[in-house]
């Protein structure tokens, strides 16, 4: 059955894990099962996309560049300047969607959420998170929070859900996230999918732990540096490598105070992570939440043990403690600490966890959540 779709984003030129997900599930769609693959943007006009995307999918690029609202410091400036951008790109994305003629329209929860359903092009209309809920509209940053941030994201809280309930499906990451929406009767689960499934495995040998993620306060990365003080201690022929982007120097001014500048490295985004996957012994995740934690299963599919904080959601629905990797107490530095050792210092465990890993990551292929997301549509 061939279908027209149209997926509603902010951009695609940044390395982020939404970015990714949404191009392997583009490029699949498009190139296996032949559908007409729209992606509708606002921002990053003219800037090429980060992640490979198939030829057969369409780009529409609406300019309206929400970014510039970064440059206004105000709060309360920021507002009536938000609802002119919106008035344009719900005026823009009618006429886009028109034009267009999908037949499902796939809102990834950003901007469009709150005006999607009322546009009558004749779609379908589906919402796909990415985030955890308590992330999903959460007005602050990092561990900054005022009275003004709760009363604001409590406010937009409670409005989302009235467009979320219009909506036909409104697909979620985890059954631990799906919980969370029961005030939702059209809520279905669908795992993120993984771009490859490689057919080599890391050896576990190279004395490497790996981590991905861009360097903001939600991935943990201050209290994995923390961790990586007392790994350090027992292991100093151990490295360290962190692979994203962000801001990077608060982590560098960390690094160099805890003495770690010679085992603990701030990398560079790569398009192909596979391949640090494969020079990698354990893989970790120090997230403070998660929408899926799609890096996990991406480090098991290269038979790379993880070992992750049980941070809200997603990681334990991925390992199997104590099989294909290890599970710790969120924000207990000294367990992740702890979990890291037992693997470096158990060659045995960390190679057979490594395999299991690889059998386990089987069902993230993207050929199995293609079916899942054939079957809904």
């Amino acid at each position: 059955m061939s279908l027209k779709l149209a997926y509603c984003l902010p951009s695609l030129y940044i390395a982020g894990g939404m970015e990714r997900v949404l191009t392997t599930k583009a490029n699949y769609f498009a190139d296996v099962l032949d559908y007409d693959i729209y992606i509708i943007l606002t921002d990053g006009k003219d800037r090429p996309p980060f992640y490979e995307l198939s030829p057969k999918v369409n780009i529409v690029n609406l300019d309206v560049n929400f970014n510039e609202l970064w440059t206004i410091s105000s709060f309360f400036k920021k507002i009536p300047y938000h609802l002119k951008k919106q008035k344009i790109y719900k005026r823009r994305l009618k006429e886009a969607l028109c034009k267009i003629r999908p037949d499902i329209t796939i809102s990834m929860l950003r901007r469009e959420i709150d005006f999607i359903n009322s546009i009558k092009d004749g779609s379908i209309k589906i919402g796909e998170t990415h985030v955890v809920k308590e992330n999903l509209r959460y007005v602050g940053v990092g561990e900054k929070e005022s009275l003004i941030n709760r009363t604001v994201t409590k406010l937009w809280n409670r409005l989302l859900i009235g467009k979320l309930r219009k909506l036909s499906s409104f697909v979620i990451l985890t059954h631990e996230d799906q919980q969370k929406w029961a005030q939702l009767s059209n809520t279905i689960v669908i795992n993120n999918p993984l771009k490859t499934f490689p057919s080599e495995n890391s050896l576990c040998e190279q004395k490497k732990v790996i981590a991905v993620g861009r360097y903001v306060y939600i991935k943990g990365f201050d209290m994995l540096i923390n961790a990586w003080k007392i790994v350090n201690e027992k292991h100093p022929d151990w490295e360290l490598h962190m692979y994203g982007d962000g801001d990077r120097e608060p982590l560098e001014e960390q690094i160099k105070l805890l003495g770690l500048e010679n085992t603990c490295f701030l990398d560079d985004p790569v398009k192909d992570i596979e391949e640090k996957f494969m020079e990698s012994s354990i893989h970790v995740l120090s997230s403070r939440c998660e929408g899926f934690g799609m890096v996990i299963a991406e480090a098991m599919s290269c038979g790379v043990p993880p070992v992750s904080f049980d941070c809200p959601c997603g990681p334990k629905e991925i390992i199997k403690h104590g099989e294909d990797g290890l599970l710790v107490r969120s924000f207990d530095i000294e367990e992740m600490a702890k979990g890291i050792c037992y693997l470096i210092e158990n060659e045995s465990v960390r190679k057979e966890m490594g395999r299991n890993a690889k059998l386990n990551a089987e069902r993230f292929r993207i050929e199995k959540i293609a079916m899942q997301w054939e079957q809904l549509f």
